[in-house]
């Protein structure tokens, strides 16, 4: 529920990346990159444009690695990394990041925790002593702890009175993963936060945190020479984790049909997510992929959003969702309509659904897509921050420099027949859907059962999974 944040200050930052020959694409930078005897990867890269620096750290694990019955766990952590660090207690922490302008945020995401940051060069000293702090001294603090936890905690019971549409994904991917840890939500659960104590939070640290889970990328104006000294300084003589950290298998692919119905009395909307299991971030049809979905649900005049808003008025936004981690992710239709329009809304995305596998997409919004696509992908690269993270994703997922320098010409280069297998691989039958509604179970229960059998709970049960 926390995405990664990236700071403001580096608007003015030029580009890190340049555009290729065709101007079709662009070319990460060259950068180094240094492996510690203890595990520790430091990815550099310097450029003198502006006094910034960028950093991105990740430690491998989050959600995905949680114990069982305690998912939020390495959420809970990373937040406590901001809490007090080293000789610094919270607000001192605070404090002392805020009075250089700098930034530094801690999130738990599905298979990481990540530390993004930006400093001004003049404070890079800093900046790897408050890493250092963080992550190898973090106070951990008990009634900082019971703090956060009590907030994350109403903010979940907030989202359930004001916020639905952001549960629906967290209640979806419970429900089509099960037990598989990438039904584990990052932000934990009301039921998961309240049963974490502080001995838990402790020795998820000692027995996941540690040297050989830690990738730092760190972009902008530094001396390259002088930054891998401090940082190996700093990280190489840190212990590594103590527990092995298990690879998470592929999930199992969705066959059937199954519905998830969340109760919500008095709720005058439904919101919809029909899923299933989809694919990994390896995908060699990438490009084709993209191009795909860019089409079907990913822009405003796409075949979803055109059929559910702007032809029907069925909706305010429908729109289709890849989620591509080491293992398969989910590939979902999102959308909400009026509580009386439910059964109409979601038999018209499952049409769209249809039509793209039965017709696939014509030339002309292919063309469409690939300039749409290719006029995005750029600015995406263009600050030290954003380079550090996507430095550190190709590291963590063990991906080449091709998967961006290769990127803009694959998207121009997509062939239509491809797109076309690739629809059918990827976008479920309509046979093998899972779907998840959030509204007033008593006015829609009879007539989704059409959709398959129906598994209900109440928006109180203080968990996402049945």
């Amino acid at each position: 529920m926390n995405p990664p944040a990236r700071s403001v200050l580096a608007v003015a930052a030029a580009l890190l990346v340049t555009a290729d020959a065709c101007g079709q694409g662009m070319v990460l930078p060259k950068f180094e990159r240094i492996e510690l005897d203890n595990g520790t990867v430091i990815l550099l890269h310097e450029k003198h444009d502006v006094p910034l620096i960028g950093v991105e750290v990740i430690i491998r694990g989050g959600a995905s690695s949680d114990p069982e019955g305690l998912a939020g766990l390495s959420g809970l952590l990373a937040g406590l990394l901001e809490k007090g660090a080293g000789d610094r207690g919270a607000a001192e922490f605070a404090e002392t990041v805020a009075a250089v302008g700098g930034e530094l945020v801690a999130n738990g995401e599905l298979e990481a925790i990540t530390i993004s940051g930006e400093f001004l060069a003049d404070d890079a000293d800093l900046m790897v002593e408050l890493l250092a702090d963080m992550l190898r001294r973090p106070a951990l603090d008990a009634a900082e702890m019971d703090k956060l936890r009590k907030r994350l905690i109403n903010f979940i019971r907030a989202a359930k009175d004001s916020r639905l549409g952001a549960l629906v994904p967290i209640y979806g991917n419970a429900f089509l993963f099960g037990d598989h840890p990438y039904g584990n939500p990052a932000s934990g659960s009301e039921e998961s936060l309240g049963k974490i104590k502080h001995r838990d939070l402790l020795g998820y640290y000692r027995d996941y945190i540690g040297a050989d889970r830690l990738i730092i990328a760190v972009a902008g104006d530094f001396d390259s020479a002088a930054m891998k000294k401090n940082l190996t300084s700093a990280f190489g003589d840190w212990h590594k984790a103590a527990a092995v950290l298990i690879d998470v298998d592929a999930p199992v692919p969705q066959t059937g049909r199954r519905v998830l119905l969340v109760d919500k009395p008095g709720a005058t909307q439904t919101y919809f997510w029909i899923a299933s299991v989809g694919v990994a971030i390896d995908y060699p049809q990438r490009a084709e992929l993209d191009i795909a979905n860019t089409v079907f649900g990913g822009w405003f005049t796409s075949m979803l959003n055109t059929e559910l808003r702007i032809k029907s008025g069925l909706t305010y936004g429908a729109r289709s969702i890849l989620t591509r981690s080491s293992q398969p992710g989910s590939v979902a239709i999102y959308s909400y309509t009026k509580t009386d329009s439910t059964v109409a809304a979601i038999d018209m995305a499952l049409g769209v659904l249809s039509d793209l596998r039965a017709s696939g997409i014509d030339s002309e919004m292919i063309q469409s897509a690939k300039n749409y696509i290719l006029g995005q992908f750029p600015p995406r690269l263009e600050t030290a921050s954003q380079l550090a993270g996507i430095l550190t994703q190709l590291e963590h997922m063990n991906l080449d420099v091709s998967y961006i320098d290769d990127y803009g010409a694959a998207v121009a280069d997509a062939d239509d027949e491809i797109i076309t297998t690739v629809i059918n691989d990827v976008y479920p039958a309509l046979d093998d859907l899972v779907f998840v509604l959030l509204g007033d179970a008593e006015l829609i229960r009879e007539a989704i059962t059409k959709y398959g059998p129906v598994t209900e709970i109440s928006i109180t049960t203080p968990r996402f999974r049945p």
